[in-house]
């Protein structure tokens, strides 16, 4: 008996599509499905949508940061239904733009929900349907939160749809989504206060450059509580929120009109019935072989935050993961994904980059480091826009003359920081990248300044 599908892609994200447009077109009979609107996390319920918001953010701050220099800011504000309603002209039209591209590619399409019932078959709104191989890129869930009353924090999905902002904002947890979304809020006049349990908040960049980007936060009314955790939260009749906050042993309450979970993600497997089909997975995602196979059924093939491999939770790594998973089930290959050079960015006012190692990484691999920590804040790219926070930290390799790591914090670096990734990728030297010739005046323009000695 012929199986019905050659593949079957569960969950229509970036990871999902770019394995399901390869596959079709290559002439495979290919399905995807997804019991939520297809285009993912990024263009709906995430990148995409925040940097939209991020966009009126930008605004704000750029006249506070002209006041006095020519720039009366006094009327400037965001108007938080008019930006949302901006970000939903993107947002809704995705959808459909998505569906077209993926019928236009020969996929068949269906809205539900999948499950394992077998290591070849899975059940899709009570079909159930073989096939050769299969693709898991459901991508990732918020965190499981264990305290009481944690059913009243809201996600990221449901901030990006606020109809109103709130005065009040508590954001659990010290990463990206904390860190993104207080810095559009404080814009857009909430009072905002960042809970993280650590001593240091973005822990996987530059501890320099964090601190920097935290004392910015604060000048636009951010409050960062180290230390902390959330033991219990309570919801009043008008909605009011009292939080009761553990710091350093000892407990105190505050309120708050909205509590965001930015306390990090977990792959959103739980629903799919793995051990049905005998994969093998944990909360990082499907246990892989580099070239992105399962470990323990090698129909299935995982992708994006559905996978747990060495690659960064990023939108550009899921289309990567996707595209490699697809030739190598196409041409029964065993190709990994390239991870070198991956470009991470926190999307605050400024922003925060990185790429490649950390400083102490580079010296526990045995490189001979050369630091260009420099402080950019006076250079002729920021006084002209006003900026007072902006530094870059660069590390070369002494021998090779090549690119370790870059770490930036300041406007415009999120677009520089994509030519380090590119002189890491290629294993271009400084020397090379200093004889680059860049439009001036840009923030391109001041890359070469950044690889001279301070």
């Amino acid at each position: 008996m012929a199986d019905d599908y050659d593949l079957i892609v569960i969950g229509a994200g970036v990871a999902g599509m770019a394995a399901a447009n390869k596959c079709a077109s290559a002439g495979w009979r290919v399905a995807i499905t997804d019991p939520l609107p297809f285009g993912g996390t990024c263009a709906l319920r995430g990148c995409d949508p925040k940097k939209i918001l991020r966009r009126g953010a930008e605004v704000v701050d750029d006249a506070w940061l002209m006041r006095d220099k020519g720039v009366d800011d006094a009327d400037i504000a965001i108007d938080w239904s008019q930006l949302m309603v901006h970000k939903r002209g993107f947002t809704d039209a995705m959808p459909a733009k998505v569906e077209q591209h993926l019928t236009e590619s020969g996929v068949e399409l269906f809205h539900a929900a999948a499950r394992f019932t077998g290591p070849d078959e899975v059940e899709i709104d009570g079909t159930r349907y073989t096939s050769k191989h299969f693709m898991i890129a459901t991508g990732a869930t918020p965190r499981p939160l264990e305290f009481p009353g944690h059913e009243h924090v809201v996600d990221s999905t449901a901030f990006l749809d606020l109809r109103e902002l709130p005065e009040r904002i508590l954001f659990v947890g010290g990463g990206y989504i904390s860190f993104e979304f207080a810095h559009i809020a404080s814009r857009a006049g909430a009072d905002c206060s960042i809970l993280d349990r650590h001593d240091r908040p973005l822990r996987g960049f530059d501890g320099e450059l964090v601190e920097q980007l935290v004392e910015r936060s604060e000048g636009a009314g951010i409050r960062l509580h180290r230390n902390t955790d959330v033991v219990a939260i309570e919801t009043a009749d008008d909605g009011v929120m009292t939080v009761t906050i553990e710091q350093d042993g000892e407990q105190t309450t505050v309120e708050a009109d909205l509590v965001v979970h930015g306390a990090g993600r977990v792959a959103n497997l739980a629903p799919l019935d793995l051990d049905a089909a005998g994969v093998e997975w944990g909360p990082k995602g499907v246990h892989v072989e580099p070239h992105l196979q399962s470990t323990s059924n090698p129909r299935v093939f995982a992708a994006g935050d559905s996978a747990d491999t060495e690659g960064k939770p990023l939108t550009p790594v899921a289309t990567a993961e996707g595209s490699v998973a697809a030739s190598n089930m196409l041409k029964g290959g065993t190709r990994a994904p390239d991870y070198t050079g991956e470009p991470s960015i926190v999307f605050t006012v400024p922003e925060l980059c990185r790429v490649g190692m950390l400083e102490d990484e580079a010296r526990d691999a045995g490189h001979d480091v050369v630091v260009r920590s420099l402080d950019t804040s006076d250079w002729y790219s920021n006084y002209r826009i006003g900026e007072t926070t902006a530094a870059v930290k660069v590390l070369i390799d002494r021998e090779s003359d090549t690119i370790l790591g870059a770490h930036l914090l300041g406007p415009g670096y999120a677009e520089l920081v994509n030519i380090f990734a590119l002189a890491i990728q290629l294993g271009l030297t400084t020397r090379q990248l200093r004889s680059a010739r860049m439009g001036y005046p840009t923030v391109g323009s001041d890359l070469a300044s950044m690889l001279y000695p301070a």
